[in-house]
């Protein structure tokens, strides 16, 4: 069997049940799957660019669908102080027009309950009709759905508009980062997967710039050519998509073998990467594909959360929600804190775009650290230093001098980076790779849920937690958010394992043994090897006692 790709494997070593993917599978395949697998663990980060350089601008492309929902994020919460929002929309009260709370509440929730609504459909019509049609689907969508924003006449317009578009917005969120994961080997995922933070604070940074450009219209395209603007993306956005290569392993999971090795040809260097090539990183894809049917044979949601794939839905849908549970609603108080502190209204201004600008610096800074360092190692450090300067934020509450608000506006600042250069990007690393191939859209959908579902409860209590009239914590809130933030550290440690540098056939081998998170990076695995070899032409076969799983720490 030695020829076909399987071979012996040291007794300490994680394997596969080899046997019966020889019966799934032809032999050849197994074998040609061996050499994709060694070609790409070998592969360095210079061999990974110059061969899938087109993978790496298709992939980047498509991440910026996010720009539109980080553009979106912004926007309609400027709007509440806006003269001429107002005017239109605004109810008069004792100190002037206003926007009530409920109603702020709907538009700021809108889009998330969109969003899970598109998340839901997404994680369906993905799997059964393909990424890139129901991408397109959603463009279209979308275009449509911005008219009631750029129209609206009402409050509860404006509110049903927020909703529908979030829905093609859950379906960018999912789809993105899936695409992201699957059409860059193992080098380059943790840079493409994290590029999507990025994209969200391009976003970001563009509606703050426009808002400011349109400030001093004095009639009701002041608020509406924010809205128009999103219609810039979706040609190039739509033109993308339709060009775009479809995901191999969508295809692989769809029995079209051929048509897959046709998309890996368009997404990699013909000069260093031949036919031949393709055909066994189609082969490698298959017998991922067949490890995991060994453990489970659906693709439901309800599968997501029976056997290993439990642990892995888990994973990631806390992961998602820990990003805000990590306190990442207060640490955008910063600037607040500075401007009670005295600070200038055009400094706050700057400094707000300081902020905003650092999803982007951030995230190239966490290239670099992905570069040296584990998933588990940056997610879990990142949220540990969140708790401790939480802790001392949360203190600093307690002292009413200018110079401790001043202190709480800085640290405030300081941790925004962190987060931006360790929680933020690498969530959506991990969520990418923490997924099993044949539930990935589903496990993205439920990890994006779990995040909006926790991102509506801190909207209603963060404000309450910073009001002089509610609750009125002010910064003493830290102190809330460095008990979430060290129960998450804990978290992280007992349950986050360490994915890079494995393959996802690898990956689904450590969870199917049900290898602790803390010995994940030390443990051996060999998908291709046994524990025994079977002699062919043998009478009888030589039946050996299963041997335990070592770890070698």
């Amino acid at each position: 069997m030695s020829n076909y790709g399987i071979h012996e494997a040291p007794p300490n070593t994680v394997v596969a049940d080899n046997d019966d993917l020889a019966r799934r599978l032809d032999l050849h395949t197994i074998k040609d799957a061996a050499k994709a697998d060694e070609a790409e663990h070998t592969a360095t980060l210079w061999d990974a660019f110059r061969v899938h350089k087109k993978a790496i601008f298709w992939s980047m492309a498509l991440s910026g669908a996010l720009i539109m929902e980080g553009y979106d994020v912004v926007v309609i919460g400027s709007f509440y102080e806006q003269p001429s929002f107002l005017k239109r929309f605004g109810q008069q009260t004792d100190k002037g027009l206003v926007i009530p709370a409920e109603w702020q509440s709907g538009l700021g929730n809108g889009s998330s309950a969109g969003g899970i609504l598109g998340l839901l459909l997404n994680g369906w019509a993905a799997d059964r009709y393909g990424p890139k049609i129901v991408m397109m689907i959603a463009i279209v969508a979308l275009t449509g759905f911005i008219f009631l924003s750029v129209f609206a006449t009402s409050l509860p317009m404006l509110v049903v508009a927020e909703v529908l578009c979030g829905i093609p917005w859950g379906i960018f969120q999912t789809l993105t980062t899936a695409y992201a994961s699957e059409v860059c080997p193992i080098q380059l995922r943790g840079y493409l997967t994290a590029y999507v933070n990025l994209c969200w604070g391009v976003g970001i940074l563009l509606s703050s710039g426009v808002v400011k450009a349109t400030l001093n219209i004095d009639s009701d395209w002041s608020w509406r050519l924010p809205f128009v603007v999103q219609w810039v993306w979706v040609i190039p956005l739509f033109l993308i998509v339709w060009f775009a290569p479809p995901s191999p392993w969508w295809l692989v999971r769809n029995n079209r073998p051929e048509d897959a090795e046709k998309a890996i040809l368009r997404l990699t260097n013909p000069d260093y990467f031949t036919p031949e090539d393709a055909k066994n990183a189609v082969a490698m894809m298959q017998h991922t594909t067949e490890l995991e049917k060994q453990a489970s044979e659906g693709t439901t949601y309800i599968d997501c959360f029976r056997k290993t794939d439990a642990r892995r839905t888990e994973i990631v849908m806390m992961v998602f929600a820990m990003q805000l549970l990590s306190g990442e609603n207060l640490i955008g108080q910063g600037v607040q804190f500075l401007v009670q502190a005295g600070i200038s209204t055009q400094l706050a201004f700057d400094l707000n775009m300081v902020l905003n600008a650092q999803f982007i610096i951030g995230t190239i800074v966490s290239w670099g650290l992905i570069y040296c360092f584990g998933r588990r190692t940056l997610y879990t450090v990142g949220m540990g230093t969140m708790a401790v300067v939480l802790v001392v934020i949360g203190g600093l509450g307690f002292m009413s001098s200018i110079s401790a608000t001043y202190a709480i506006g800085s640290l405030l600042i300081a941790l925004n980076f962190i987060y931006n250069a360790t929680l933020g990007p690498l969530c959506y690393t991990i969520i990418g790779e923490m997924s099993s191939t044949r539930l990935r859209q589903k496990s993205i959908v439920l990890s994006r849920i779990a995040y909006q579902i926790m991102n509506i409860i801190c909207g209603i209590i963060v404000p309450r937690m910073l009001s002089p009239t509610s609750w009125n914590w002010g910064p003493k809130s830290g102190l809330f958010w460095a008990g979430s933030a060290g129960l998450s550290t804990i978290y992280c440690l007992l349950r986050l394992p360490e994915s890079k540098g494995r393959s996802y056939g690898e990956l689904d081998l450590l969870f199917e043994n049900k290898v602790p998170a803390w010995r994940f990076k030390s443990t051996k695995v060999d998908q291709f090897g046994v524990h025994h070899i079977v002699q062919e032409g043998a009478d009888e076969e030589k039946k050996e006692t299963a041997q335990p799983v070592q770890h070698i720490e």
